[in-house]
């Protein structure tokens, strides 16, 4: 089934942009370990690009007991937009603008940092401000499988409060499907089934081009290796080459395989076996996969399929299955008592927030609770799709022992959990 791949970005706009309440008094809400004497959690924006300005630097300006103070960006265009749109909401010229996030974290007076960069700065800027004392909240996914368990660490070692900037978790049809899944009503879970968006797309020359005058190519590169610019590498594309993300399975795998780990009650765990194979390019600028079919193994017997080609969500058990088609299509299942099951107060109810990522995470902040989707879960997640990446690239069926964090018996495939960071960038 093909989808539009825009469905998700475009209902993602439309909520995010809602019309933006009052700021209400400071004295409504409650106190926090590092909220402002105003009340406000102060917030910096890294990366402001159209995900970043579109949905999350709307996000937090629609909250009342935020307050964004500072947005940096390599792209002085992008910069300047998401200033002037700060600035408009509050009425004022106070937000700051800056080139380089570390000026940002370095600021005493922000609590949190909201990061919206491509995914290879995504695990630096996010543990260099915790290790400053930040609370976190970033895009997904990780890099690597070692750069997550980092973050992961570091999350627990300076106490911060860490938020995986995903929806799902909030969104009904998503959050209803794993509580019907983990209450039983399927019966005993036996398969998934993973539907991505199709990722086959026109693949430029990458020829190098001119660098525009007002971005800084230097730092967009930050750790990844030296490449000569084109502006197919750089913005929303960068997502299509493996030296700074990992394709359509790392971007759209860290939603619809989140739900399944959750409905699957693996969240804090992984496969213990990893199969399939991937179609690369052969040429030209972008060499993730086009295709993908991977088979996953667990230990309690749950088989997990993951394709390209369309969304969906099916979880099969032994009474049963239910399903959705499309980016929050509605469910559907093999039976009404199923679908139409009641999750009473002595069922598993699992941790939402209608609010969605940005509301969760600065209640969190406030409260010091654990967000709906933590550092741990996100890692394990993106960790599903590394060794799916691993798998195909090597192109053999590999053993993965999730309590290490390793693969079994195999040394070749251990290297990749890891990449080298480029002089002089470091965690």
């Amino acid at each position: 089934m093909k989808v539009n791949n825009q469905s998700r970005r475009s209902f993602l706009k439309r909520t995010a942009g809602l019309a933006l309440p009052a700021i209400l008094p400071s004295s409504v809400f409650g106190f926090a370990r590092r909220v402002t004497p105003s009340n406000k959690i102060t917030i910096g924006m890294v990366g402001v690009g159209d995900h970043g300005t579109g949905v999350n630097l709307r996000g937090f300006l629609a909250q009342p007991d935020a307050q964004v103070v500072a947005v940096c960006d390599v792209d002085g265009k992008r910069m300047n937009n998401a200033r002037d749109i700060t600035n408009r909401q509050y009425g004022n010229s106070d937000c700051k603008t800056y080139r380089d996030f570390r000026d940002v974290i370095a600021r005493d007076d922000i609590d949190a940092i909201m990061v919206s960069t491509p995914d290879h700065w995504h695990i630096p800027v996010s543990v260099m401000a915790m290790r400053a004392g930040k609370d976190v909240i970033s895009e997904k996914p990780t890099l690597t499988i070692w750069e997550g368990r980092l973050q992961a660490e570091t999350v627990k070692r300076y106490g911060a409060i860490f938020q995986t900037s995903t929806e799902d978790r909030a969104l009904q049809v998503y959050h209803r499907m794993a509580e019907i899944v983990r209450n039983g009503r399927i019966g005993k879970l036996q398969t998934i089934r993973v539907g991505l968006p199709d990722a086959r797309r026109a693949n430029p020359d990458g020829k190098p081009e001119p660098i525009p005058p007002d971005f800084d190519y230097e730092m967009w590169l930050g750790p990844a290796p030296v490449a000569p610019y084109c502006a197919a590498r750089c913005h929303f594309n960068f997502r299509w080459i493996y030296d700074y993300s990992g394709g359509m399975l790392t971007d759209w795998g860290m939603h619809l395989i989140d739900t399944a780990q959750w409905a699957n009650d693996t969240e804090r765990t992984g496969p213990i076996e990893v199969s399939g194979r991937g179609v690369f390019p052969s040429d030209g600028l972008y060499n993730t996969a086009t295709e993908f079919h991977l088979e996953y193994k667990y230990r309690n017997g749950v088989t997990m399929f993951v394709e390209g080609g369309g969304v969906m969500l099916r979880f099969e058990g032994t009474d049963g299955w239910i399903q959705n088609k499309g980016w929050i299509g509605p469910l559907e299942a093999s039976s009404s008592a199923i679908l139409n099951t009641s999750i009473g107060a002595e069922d598993l109810q699992l941790y939402t927030c209608p609010g969605r990522e940005h509301r969760n995470f600065l209640d969190c902040v406030k409260s010091r609770r654990d967000p709906y989707f933590p550092a741990e879960i996100g890692h394990r997640c993106a960790s599903v799709q590394h060794i799916g990446n691993i798998a195909m690239l090597l192109g053999r069926k590999l053993r993965w022992n999730p309590d290490k964090e390793e693969f079994v018996g195999d040394g070749t495939a251990n290297r990749m959990r890891t990449r080298v960071m480029r002089e002089p960038w470091k965690i």
